[in-house]
């Protein structure tokens, strides 16, 4: 896979990457932490950045989130977390994924692209898993948009390419 189409898919995925982002930033504190709402703002942000983080792994051996998080996201059972986590935990938790993601964009190359995935989603090849990895983050960043045009009726501006180059 050339160059310049490497670029093009890291600044769309990115740009889902920074529009996320924007929305952990504009939540405000009343928002962030209410229990009393499903689905709570932070479970939602968290969720989709632990799926970007296991996405992103080169297997599902090998993943494992950074502390403090856990393995409650793959339990059949729906388990939350232990507690909310804060927005300072979840932008450190962004950003380490959005590093592992953008790494899986440079490593897609002709003779691995249409490969098998593996475990994470063996129905897809790994040019896929990026591209599914992206829906998954544009579809909770939606989510995340309206719960607070909902609340606060203001939401953050579309992101047009990613802040960084592949």
């Amino acid at each position: 896979m050339d160059s310049q189409t490497k670029e093009a898919i890291w600044l769309q995925c990115g740009a889902a990457i920074d529009s996320l982002e924007s929305a952990i930033r504009s939540c405000p504190e009343h928002v962030w932490g209410d229990r009393s709402k499903n689905p709570e703002f932070w479970y939602v942000a968290y969720h989709t950045i632990f799926w970007l983080d296991f996405y992103s792994s080169e297997t599902v051996e090998k993943f494992a989130p950074p502390e403090p998080f856990g393995m409650e996201e793959m339990d059949p059972a729906g388990l939350l977390p232990p507690r909310v986590y804060s927005r300072q935990e979840l932008l450190a938790y962004l950003a380490h994924s959005r590093q592992k993601y953008k790494l899986s964009v440079q490593a897609l190359n002709a003779a691995n692209a249409h490969l098998n995935a593996g475990a994470k989603r063996p129905e897809l090849t790994n040019l896929e898993m990026v591209f599914y990895t992206m829906r998954h983050l544009q579809h909770h960043t939606a989510q995340l948009n309206l719960l607070l045009r909902q609340t606060i009726d203001d939401a953050p501006r579309w992101v047009k390419q990613a802040k960084d180059r592949l």
